[in-house]
């Protein structure tokens, strides 16, 4: 026979995490092979189960938080944390997702959220895109309590405005209400404001957030952090760019568990170790208004939106980071694959070019993540590297452009438009640049385009969870228009 020891610990209010394994126990009748078998496997499980626990332990001590002794009944299930309170998302409690041998994710009991949002009538009515957002906001606010009106509403300051991430840190790195903590009408009303804040081209804008938050549920199914395909967060970790390039701060990091913390208070995954749909966050900085000034974020792992209103007019939509992890599954026939036109757009640029002109955009340094992240504000190279776009033909500018265009997709088609047209004018003063392998399939691939205007980084990564396949980085931002203008970095 055997015992079963279990060790657990907590995070603030949140379980860390169960061990348990097993040993033999004297008087055991077994056969010495079945004895050794058992053993093994207990050893395994511990082994897996104490690299999780080690990261979360580290990930809590970098939130300022202690581990401390449990208080509560031992688990035997060796499973990533849950916390008391269900966590509202678009994933089934009974949901899966396994890899097959080519490498698809199929995922059963996940669905897309936020399809069933509306942008209330009178406000799609509006005017103006800023008319349509103000009012999905009054509406949304409409529908909360005092409390949680004094969660969404906050200040318009510097210090608000850059607090986003990229992370599954919740509201440890950033601001605003959880979607967790919801209720039905409060959450079709939070998603109506998002879909009215955004692009309606399919796969960008409003489509492309719901997929990245599908994403986590993906995750979530998976087990999350140390699921059954990360191999207990083994992996490379993430390195430094080399040459004079900035060294990126944040971002998940390419194997082993997330740096950030896990969410804390509130609602917390559904033991996918913080990864959820309910796990994003919506904040107003500033009062909407028509004739204001005042930031809409909405955000969680792998998304931020940043867009500000400046008397009636959109003044930015950026910074925008967007990731996805894993690149692309398939759940009931569909396939999802959010951050595909970006790699696409991106890898045709690159295919376009001659061999001489692959050699001027290669870029000395290496990158395993984007440089202008989250904590990166106004930190743009001072002088740009690469290929100068003035000196290509018509159709490998005309494959730059396009290139640009499934970020830009993210704002509101109107601004979609003038961006647009305004990062064609600056084509010819704009620079391509890239590192690692031009087909963008492999770790520490990275391709970047920096304009007088635009700036937006892509890259490759080793997968958290899904070690075995590489996961995707994104940031698009603006020299000139990031946070509106409004603060100086």
């Amino acid at each position: 026979m055997t015992r079963t020891d279990t060790i657990s610990g907590h995070v603030g209010d949140t379980m860390l995490l169960t061990l348990s394994g097993s040993h033999t126990a004297p008087g055991d009748r077994r056969s010495p092979r079945d004895r050794h078998d058992a053993v093994e496997r207990g050893r395994k499980t511990m082994k897996r189960n104490l690299s999780i626990t080690l990261a979360l332990i580290v990930s809590a001590a970098l939130s300022g938080c202690t581990p401390t002794s449990s208080g509560a009944t031992p688990s035997t299930s060796g499973t990533t944390p849950t916390s008391s309170v269900q966590t509202t998302s678009s994933a089934t409690s009974d949901a899966t997702a396994t890899v097959g041998a080519d490498g698809t994710v199929a995922v059963t009991g996940v669905t897309l959220p936020g399809q069933t949002a509306a942008v209330p009538a009178d406000c799609a009515a509006a005017p103006t895109q800023t008319g349509k957002v103000v009012c999905s906001a009054q509406a949304f606010l409409a529908t909360l309590t005092d409390a949680q009106k004094a969660t969404v509403l906050l200040p318009a300051t510097q210090a608000n405005a850059v607090k986003w991430s990229n992370l599954p840190c919740g509201n440890n790195c950033r601001n605003g209400i959880q979607f967790s903590t919801l209720n039905a009408e409060q959450l079709l009303a939070a998603q109506a404001v998002v879909k009215a804040a955004m692009g309606t081209v399919k796969d960008d804008g409003y489509d492309e957030a719901m997929q990245i938050l599908m994403a986590d549920d993906v995750l979530n199914a998976s087990g999350g952090m140390g699921g059954p395909n990360s191999a207990g967060g083994g992996g490379t970790p993430p390195t430094r760019p080399t040459g004079n390039a900035n060294a990126p701060q944040g971002g998940t990091p390419p194997a082993g568990a997330p740096t950030g913390a896990p969410p804390a208070g509130g609602p917390g995954g559904g033991g996918g170790g913080g990864y959820s749909s309910g796990t994003y966050f919506l904040a107003f900085l500033g009062t909407p208004s028509t004739d204001g000034t005042w930031q809409l974020q909405f955000g969680g792992h792998h998304l931020a939106v940043n867009t500000i209103f400046k008397a009636g007019q959109v003044a930015s939509a950026t910074p925008m980071f967007t990731g996805v992890e894993p690149k692309v599954w398939t759940e009931s026939g569909t396939t999802y694959a959010p951050l595909n036109a970006e790699h696409a757009g991106m890898a045709q640029m690159l295919a376009s070019l001659s061999a001489e002109q692959l050699a001027s955009a290669k870029l000395s340094q290496t990158f395993s993540d984007v440089l202008l992240g989250p904590g990166q504000d106004g930190k743009f190279p001072a002088t740009k590297a690469g290929l100068k776009v003035g000196s290509l033909n018509a159709e490998q500018k005309a494959l730059v452009l396009a290139a640009m265009k499934p970020w830009v997709q993210d704002a509101d088609d109107v601004t979609t438009a003038k961006l647009l047209a305004t990062y064609e004018q600056e084509l010819d003063e704009t620079y391509i640049s890239f590192s690692g392998n031009a087909g963008l399939t492999t770790n520490a691939d990275y391709v970047r385009i920096d304009g007088p205007s635009v700036w937006i980084e892509f890259v490759c990564q080793n997968g958290v969870v899904y070690s075995s396949q590489i996961h995707y980085h994104t940031v698009w931002r603006d020299h000139t228009r990031d946070y509106g203008g409004e603060y100086s970095f």
